[in-house]
């Protein structure tokens, strides 16, 4: 069993009580921090070019070395926030005025790459974490909002407050790291929920991890130290949009071409039994 890391993320000290640790499933924002800060010297190739993550780790004074060692996980974290940072600058070019929303944003800064000085965006996740990216990371703009919502509500849309103008154009909603820490039945509703709220055109952006690795959290490098555990996966693309009638899959990539022609190979070859990427990126459509 791995051990926890050396010390949470903690929220700040309120009225004389003290601060507290992060939980278990909040703390894993620790990862992709760790990874966006320190993996563009491991991997030139992918690097993200993160102007803050290295900073908000000084802050917060938390050791975070095992993380960065763990350098497939790295290695997959800025493979994803490259085909984001990607995503989103071509959605923004389509649709310049739109709003872009993180949900589970956790200390993540996506708006240092998508600000087209026209567009707004809202980063957003549970209270606990919003009250350590304030402290941490205030808006920097009044094109950039904050909203303190549970995904795992069936309000969680409501808690967003998005304005009419917002509903005016498609959203760009980016949800990574999240899905795969919610039970099945919440993880489907999420994904129904924008469904029926976003206006046509929108674009979603989640992170699916194979339902073989539900359960086994603790044998995760990085996600093993943190106490959080898997709790839903897939097991054919298809999963993620019947749901909803108006969901459809627009772009779906695997995290095997990190690997190059080996990890494609590798998983050609796993395919016929685990149906789906080990994990990957969709992008989804209403």
């Amino acid at each position: 069993m791995h051990t926890s890391v050396l010390r949470s993320p903690v929220l700040p000290d309120r009225a004389g009580g003290g601060a507290a640790p992060l939980h278990a499933v909040p703390s894993t924002l620790l990862i992709p921090l760790a990874a966006r800060a320190e993996g563009d010297a491991c991997f030139p190739a992918m690097a993200c070019g993160d102007a803050v993550a290295a900073r908000l780790l000084r802050r917060l004074g938390t050791d975070t070395r095992a993380f960065a060692a763990d350098r497939p996980t790295v290695l997959n974290i800025l493979w994803r926030t490259r085909h984001i940072q990607a995503a989103g600058r071509a959605f923004f070019a389509a649709h310049p005025r739109a709003w872009g929303i993180n949900l589970g944003c956790g200390l993540s800064h996506y708006f240092q790459w998508l600000d087209n000085g026209m567009n707004t965006w809202v980063d957003a996740d549970l209270p606990e974490v919003m009250a350590l990216r304030r402290a941490l990371l205030p808006p920097g703009s009044a094109r950039q909002r904050q909203a303190e919502i549970d995904i795992r509500s069936p309000h969680w849309w409501r808690s967003l407050q998005l304005p009419p103008e917002a509903l005016e154009h498609p959203l760009f909603v980016v949800c990574e790291g999240v899905l795969m820490y919610l039970q099945p039945e919440q993880a489907r509703a999420v994904l129904a929920s924008f469904a029926t709220h976003a206006p046509a055109g929108s674009r979603l952006i989640v992170d699916p991890l194979t339902r073989w690795a539900v359960g086994h959290a603790r044998a995760h490098p990085s996600v093993g130290r943190t106490g959080a555990e898997f709790l839903w996966g897939i097991s054919r693309l298809g999963e993620l949009t019947a749901c909803h009638p108006r969901l459809r899959l627009v772009h779906a990539r695997s995290a095997a071409e990190c690997y190059g022609w080996m990890g494609l190979a590798c998983e050609a070859m796993w395919s016929p039994w685990i149906g789906a990427p080990l994990y990957g990126l969709a992008e989804l459509g209403v």
